[in-house]
């Protein structure tokens, strides 16, 4: 029985030592100096390692400093700065690490730092989560912050880091200010060339024979000869006459005696068929403004017509389109136009 008794208290004991835990080989631990900081202010986060000597490790956050000295979390928003190794202590075979990490918030709100994980060789060991309340700094846009450093330029400052801020963000006003000086050299250069900030098309002109024919029209319109008045009637007949040589045919007719006139005409392929009309308008006009002769209604009528016809037998003709794909229908249509139509 007592036999029995010790053989089950040492199957006991052994089980309780086969159960207690092990003495964790690695323990971390982190606390933040103030659980409140105002925006802009540095807090400090210490982490403190316990671990056995042979157990060697790092915070793998730590591995992604940037160029700066510091890595970032939540969005770039918080700061940690490289840790500071304070002391490292030896008690019984294992070692205390205390580091100093400075932390630097650059917005108000609350913030749950998550574990900071420490990493060995054989396994990795998380720490405690803290917790950071940041204040926001209350100022007005132009007011002074007291014990706050300026903002420091950036060691690689590029051209636009060089420009005024008044300058950069006012870069609308200055290409306005551009375009405005582009186009004054523009139109400038252009005003000394033509007279003119801006060309306008112009208005096509009549053609010589569609005045020549509203002239004749109101000519007639008047009844000079009528009235007696022929020496006026045929001034103005003439001088449309001129008018109509001068811009049709390019000759001065204004400046020219009638034989002149005669003369030019008999020298221009494009006319000398059609200068009788004008032969016998200048006969008359001559004898009526010269002689002083009063000539009969006929002559009157004859002369008008004959100013009619000489303008519209020399009204320039339209290019003739070659199109062989006009069917019989508009050839013949064409053929009875040229001819006057049917009759």
């Amino acid at each position: 029985m007592m036999q029995s008794f010790r053989k089950y208290l040492a199957l006991t004991l052994i089980s309780l030592v086969i159960s207690l835990p092990a003495v964790a080989s690695v323990k971390v631990t982190a606390s933040l100096d103030s659980a409140s900081i105002m925006m802009g202010r540095v807090d400090t986060l210490r982490l403190i390692v316990d671990r056995e000597a042979a157990v060697q490790g790092v915070f793998p956050l730590f591995n992604k400093v940037m160029p700066g000295g510091y890595v970032t979390m939540f969005n770039d928003t918080v700061e940690l700065g490289a840790p500071i190794i304070d002391t490292v202590s030896r008690e019984g075979g294992r070692v205390i690490e205390r580091l100093r990490v400075p932390v630097q918030v650059f917005d108000s709100g609350f913030y749950r730092f998550p574990s900071f994980v420490y990493l060995t060789s054989v396994d990795s060991v998380g720490s405690n989560e803290v917790e950071l309340s940041v204040v926001p700094v209350k100022v007005g846009e132009n007011d002074a912050i007291s014990d706050y450093r300026d903002i420091s330029d950036p060691s690689d400052r590029s051209f636009w880091d060089w420009m005024p801020d008044w300058l950069y963000d006012l870069w609308w006003m200055w290409l306005i200010l551009m375009a405005v000086i582009v186009a004054a050299i523009y139109f400038g250069r252009k005003y000394r060339k033509t007279g003119k900030f801006i060309t306008l098309p112009e208005k096509p002109q009549p053609k010589p024979w569609t005045v020549a024919l509203e002239r004749l029209e109101n000519l007639k319109s008047k009844n000079l000869w009528e009235n007696g008045m022929e020496k006026e009637y045929f001034t103005q007949l003439t001088d449309i006459l001129r008018d109509y040589l001068n811009d049709r045919f390019g000759i001065n007719a204004m400046e020219m005696t009638s034989r002149q006139i005669m003369q030019t005409l008999a020298d221009q392929a494009d006319v000398r068929d059609h200068r009788g009309y004008v032969r016998k308008i200048l006969d008359v006009a001559d004898f009526v403004k010269f002689a002083k002769v009063r000539p009969l209604p006929a002559d009157n009528v004859e002369a008008y017509e004959n100013a009619v016809n000489f303008v519209k037998e020399t009204i320039e003709k339209e290019p003739v389109i070659d199109n062989d794909y006009q069917d019989s229908s508009d050839i013949n249509t064409e053929s009875k136009i040229a001819k006057g139509g049917d009759r």
